[in-house]
């Protein structure tokens, strides 16, 4: 059941800010009509200009969050400079958001090619047909180069591009927050502390 608060028991009991998130993302995917898995991923560039966009998480557990994308693409090159990056998930209908803020890691090439295995095949079609965030000269290239790779790839299995895989932010901070009234918010961070967690609330 989705309650109006962030309750004490939800921090208080539990020193496991992975078991919260995942109560609040099972929430959104009862609750949200699109995409409960949508989340902002900040990134900055070598120059030091912050950049953000919507990715989808695509996993998630102790050791961290998990979302791919072409290594090439300006996400891909920022995070590859700095492995670091960070996340806000907002919630909209249930008036919550989640901020996890941490190092980055590249997930193994086995968890890659299982997940990209997993995709549809247009997704995997597109993988190879895209050059993800650069100059496009029109909407015919693109289609040009799905054909192309659909033609290449008409019989068996498709191969992952090896400028595809995946990201995991191993976080620091996890910060939840719950809409309350009078903007008198409830908000609650875990700070990674040795092999646990230490909780705290903060003013809204």
């Amino acid at each position: 059941m989705v309650t109006n608060a962030l309750n004490e028991s939800d921090f208080t009991e539990s020193g496991d800010p992975f078991r919260l998130f995942g109560a609040w993302l099972a929430d959104a995917e009862a609750a949200e009509p699109n995409d409960p898995n949508a989340t902002a991923l900040a990134t900055v560039d070598p120059h030091g200009m912050p950049n953000v966009r919507m990715v989808l998480l695509k996993g998630f557990d102790e050791h961290g969050f998990v979302f791919y994308t072409n290594y090439e693409s300006a996400k891909g090159r920022e995070i590859l400079s700095s492995m670091k990056a960070a996340m806000c998930f907002h919630w909209k209908s249930l008036r919550r958001q989640v901020r996890v803020r941490g190092p980055v890691e590249e997930v193994s090439r086995e968890e890659a090619d299982a997940y990209y295995a997993s995709r549809p095949r247009g997704s995997r079609i597109g993988a190879w047909a895209s050059k993800q965030s650069r100059p496009l000269e029109s909407r015919f290239a693109l289609e040009k180069a799905v054909a192309e790779y659909t033609a290449k790839f008409a019989v068996g299995a498709i191969p992952r591009p090896d400028y595809w895989s995946g990201f995991r932010i191993v976080p620091e901070i996890i910060e939840f927050w719950h809409d309350r009234p009078f903007r008198l918010h409830d908000r609650v961070v875990f700070k990674r502390s040795g092999k646990g967690w230490e909780k705290m609330r903060l003013y809204p």
